[in-house]
């Protein structure tokens, strides 16, 4: 039995009877005083040159205040080197999808109008679609004056592993190129009594979530600070990328987080900036929410990625080597993944041949983004496959072929470090005795499969703020946005360190301006990273009562 009293005993979600009685507020439903409404003209080329932008007609339409271009808003010059650092394209489309320009209009259906007028006149240039076949010698460069910097997001997901500085790119499709080696591959694979090799494929993926992009944005012309309400994973980076793109100072940028309909990794400030510049610019609070197909289209899906791999294995069913090549597509911009895809595909076993090769790619396709641990599904996919069909040629239980193999606390990971802790074996030992898995069905047509995965979660920085008012209530402010029902748990860790009820407790999302400091809400980082701000801070204020009822009952502490 768990020695807590709170933690680990089920509890209705914080938020969850405002969600189902259809209280919550979502970015879509924020109504200002004067708000004006936005459409997107989106480029239906993956590839072009734009030679002109005639918004006249869509003036013309009753309602529309204004077509905005990217030399129209306060963003014109900054380099583009991201999703949401790319506000409208500038003379060139790089993705089919990407936005070319805005309509602002009085109303959603007079912007819409709007929209299908815009003339664009594009000169169609050769795309680069395919990820393998841009890395050859000769192939067309995506960026062919090079970048000229980075931001990498993916950081944010989980510690991979070493990773490329931000630096000036030469024109080349390969955006970043890492690698790992132990032992001798060509021994192994030479020793072994059955070898794989196989090439697996994975395609894009949207998250689908239920809530598209949407974003309120509104600027005070005489302090100029911009404020954006905004479904978002992480305010803090959004603060930071909507001022880098608008050039304001960070101060002057204030993010009130909503309710999130759905992010699976991909609420991070796609639209942000651009709302955000399009409220400067007509002085006038702006909102956009993305239709299903604009944000099919305008947002970042998962990668795709092509892996090749070898995998040996001796007739003991010991793992003797393993060698692979990851090709990941970034799409039109870097979302660098190769890291972790290093990381996960040669750790979830203990093998001592490998050689990993993982390359970021370049293409005139829509930028990628995270998905719900990136790049594990992809390289787990590979992987895997390949296990099942190694034990399959062996005669061996895929099961037992997994457990004598399996990673631990302690083995290395792919990407050169060591698993902190991993609970692998532990899960495949109770899984086993599964009745799932020991009675499985040998019918022809049906089958039970098996496969493992892991993730290397991390924490970072955060701060909490935990009140006691007199009334015997308690409040616990943080900064991090909800995507899972994390804010939950902090509750019920403040509770057990007060020792009182969790519904004497109050979670206070703070915004940009007065909430505490927190990172993202993914890659498995909120709950390691704010449980340990949340019970010092609770330990603090029952400290503080102690020392003051021991004061007032002249006792000791």
């Amino acid at each position: 039995m768990s020695s807590f009293r709170f933690l680990g005993r089920p509890r209705p979600l914080l938020d969850g009877r405002e969600k189902v009685s259809g209280r919550a507020c979502y970015a879509g439903d924020l109504q200002l005083p004067r708000m004006l409404h936005a459409r997107p003209v989106l480029s239906p080329h993956a590839h072009a040159r734009i030679t002109a932008i005639d918004g006249q007609a869509a003036l013309a339409v009753p309602g529309v205040i204004a077509v905005l271009t990217e030399r129209d808003l306060p963003i014109c010059g900054r380099p583009m080197t991201s999703r949401p650092s790319a506000v409208l394209a500038r003379d060139r489309v790089l993705f089919a999808g990407q936005p070319v320009a805005l309509v602002v209009a009085e109303s959603e259906a007079a912007a819409e109008d709007g929209a299908q007028l815009v003339r664009v006149g594009y000169e169609p240039l050769t795309p680069i679609l395919d990820p393998v076949q841009a890395m050859a010698d000769g192939a067309a460069s995506v960026w062919p004056h090079g970048l000229e910097s980075e931001h990498d997001v993916a950081s944010t997901h989980g510690p991979g592993g070493p990773g490329e500085a931000c630096a000036a790119r030469a024109a080349s499709n390969v955006h970043g190129h890492l690698a790992t080696r132990r032992g001798d591959v060509e021994t192994g694979l030479a020793e072994s009594a059955v070898v794989v090799r196989r090439t697996y494929c994975t395609s894009r993926l949207h998250q689908a979530y239920l809530e598209p992009h949407a974003a309120v944005a509104e600027f005070d012309l005489v302090r100029r600070e911009l404020t954006i309400h905004t479904a978002t994973q992480a305010q803090f980076m959004v603060r930071d990328e909507v001022a880098r793109a608008v050039g304001l100072p960070a101060g002057q940028v204030r993010v009130v987080p909503m309710t999130v309909g759905g992010g699976f990794g991909a609420k991070y400030g796609v639209i942000d900036p651009l709302v955000g510049a399009a409220a400067m610019v007509v002085g006038r609070p702006v909102r956009l929410v993305l239709t299903r197909s604009e944000d099919f289209l305008a947002s970042t899906p998962a990668h795709s990625t092509v892996i090749d791999l070898e995998l040996g294995v001796g007739g003991d069913g010991l793992l003797r080597a393993l060698r692979a090549r990851a090709t990941i597509d970034n799409g039109a911009f870097p979302w660098p993944l190769a890291s972790l895809c290093i990381a996960l595909l040669g750790g979830y076993y203990r093998c001592p041949n490998v050689s990993i090769d993982a390359f970021d790619v370049l293409t005139t396709t829509t930028p990628a983004g995270a998905y719900r641990a990136p790049g594990a599904p992809q390289v787990t996919f590979a992987l895997e496959s390949a296990i099942d069909e190694a034990a399959r040629r062996l005669g061996r239980d895929p099961l037992e072929l997994r457990l004598a193999n399996v990673a631990g606390g302690g083995d290395p990971m792919g990407s050169g470090g060591r698993w902190p802790s991993l609970g692998l074996r532990q899960c495949l030992e109770r899984l086993r005795e599964h009745p799932a898995w020991r009675e499985r069905s040998t019918c022809p047509g049906e089958g039970v499969g098996v496969a493992i995965g892991a993730w290397p979660s991390q924490a970072g920085p955060a701060s909490a703020v935990c009140r006691a008012d007199g009334s015997g209530r308690v409040s616990v402010q943080v900064g991090s946005a909800d995507i899972s029902g994390a804010h939950g748990s902090l509750v019920l860790v403040a509770a057990e360190v007060l020792q009182i009820s969790p519904g004497r407790i109050d979670l206070v999302q703070g915004d940009t301006r007065t909430g505490p400091w927190a990172g993202p809400a993914g890659g498995s980082y909120t709950t390691q990273s704010l449980t340990p701000a949340v019970r010092a801070a609770a330990e603090a204020v029952r400290r503080q009562l102690l020392e003051l009822a021991a004061e007032h009952l002249e006792a000791g502490v």
